[in-house]
């Protein structure tokens, strides 16, 4: 008889272990309290950008370890989901396009967190033209590096999940969603304003694929729907 329960991570604790990883680099590096140094964005004054890894070596640092530590299980996330969702019986194009995501943003984490390890050496914090160079480098890829591969993940998943009824229709609709404003976050290249659609990307995301990893199906169903081809 066929094994109809699908055996490898669990998907559920791998988001959670991501994104605890991936908060509390963030944690020593984000403040709340009026008038504290902050991790400064490309737009600041190029001064304050130097001033702040100048100031905060060490902070800089811990980001970046954890930070680099959280593409560990996300990959293996990504890896996952879509064996899983192969397993249950998704013929289309969705899971290899979550593939493709997820890959993309474990890769482009590691290599931001390389590039703040790379910052905070003495003689490279010195530099002012190199260490500009690197932050706009490593924003990008930590920014809309994120965010537009991160769509392409969340979206892989809910599509053929919602096609297949292996997600809630709400988790599907909101899959969707985060899609679209992942891919939307492009345009903060070419304007400061949509920055704004990079954090709106990451931090329900890190909610949806939690959730995800806890609800999708691990058994396959005696009668499925089958995918559309673009699922």
């Amino acid at each position: 008889m066929e094994n109809s329960r699908f055996r490898g991570p669990h998907l559920g604790i791998l988001a959670v272990i991501f994104t605890v990883l991936f908060i509390l680099g963030l944690s020593f590096v984000i403040t709340f309290t009026p008038g504290a140094p902050h991790y400064p964005n490309p737009y600041d004054a190029p001064a304050r950008v130097t001033a702040y890894f100048r100031e905060h070596p060490h902070d800089v640092l811990v980001c970046t370890f954890f930070q680099f530590l959280s593409a560990i299980p996300l990959g293996l996330f990504t890896v996952t989901a879509f064996n899983r969702l192969k397993f249950l019986g998704v013929k289309a194009v969705g899971p290899s396009i979550a593939l493709l995501g997820g890959l993309l943003v474990s890769s482009t984490m590691v290599v931001s967190s390389m590039i703040g390890w790379t910052m905070v050496f003495p003689g490279i914090a010195t530099d002012d033209g190199a260490l500009r160079a690197l932050y706009y480098l490593g924003f990008a890829l930590g920014g809309v590096g994120y965010s537009v591969p991160m769509g392409l993940l969340i979206a892989g998943i809910a599509v053929p999940a919602g096609f297949m009824k292996l997600l809630p229709r709400w988790m599907v609709v909101f899959g969707i969603i985060l899609g679209v404003i992942g891919e939307s976050s492009c345009l903060a290249l070419l304007s400061p304003v949509l920055t704004a659609l990079i954090p709106l990307t990451r931090f329900p995301g890190f909610i949806w694929l939690m959730l995800a990893g806890f609800m999708l199906a691990k058994r396959k169903a005696h009668s499925a729907v089958p995918s559309p081809a673009l699922g």
